[in-house]
């Protein structure tokens, strides 16, 4: 009599259609909001997420805000197509992305990504993935806002350039 392993391999294996949710907006959210919008079944054994904050420090070091801007339309689709390559490549149930734009000040968070899947592994390596590309390839602007009353264009950084690779 076949084991269970052995019945489970000898089937054909199809992959599930991930849900992908991306926002771009100016409202705040929360970890409980990015969790919440995942689709969770009892098959799922991990949810992992990232929120990305407004910090003190940049490029500059008397930074007190930034402002995002963004190519509307064309920053959603290009989201949804790095969500839709990382559920092709992990197994990976639901994914939700919200980024802000506008002005933000300093602790305020700037991108969420919550992902559900079945393993820890994926659901950590698709957060990784989608914000190394997300770091590079994304249409977003971001200029630091200074105690001194000036808004300077945030360059791309060379460590991005170099987390994207890895891929």
């Amino acid at each position: 009599m076949p084991s269970l392993s052995q019945h489970a391999d000898q089937q054909p294996k199809q992959k599930k259609q991930c849900q992908i949710i991306v926002e771009v907006r100016e409202a705040a959210f929360d970890a409980q909001e990015l969790e919440s919008r995942l689709a969770v079944g009892a098959h799922i054994g991990a949810v992992a997420s990232f929120i990305g904050y407004v910090r003190d420090h940049g490029d500059r070091p008397d930074v007190i805000g930034l402002r995002l801007e963004h190519y509307a339309g064309m920053t959603e689709k290009i989201l949804t197509q790095h969500c839709q390559h990382a559920a092709a490549r992990w197994a990976i149930d639901s994914i939700v992305m919200i980024h802000r734009v506008g002005e933000l000040g300093l602790t305020a968070p700037i991108v969420g990504v919550a992902v559900a899947s079945a393993h820890r592994h994926d659901a950590f390596d698709t957060i990784q993935f989608l914000m190394d590309f997300l770091k590079h390839d994304a249409p977003f602007w971001k200029q630091e806002l200074t105690q001194s009353g000036h808004a300077i264009w945030v360059e791309q950084k060379h460590s991005d350039q170099q987390a994207k690779k890895r891929w």
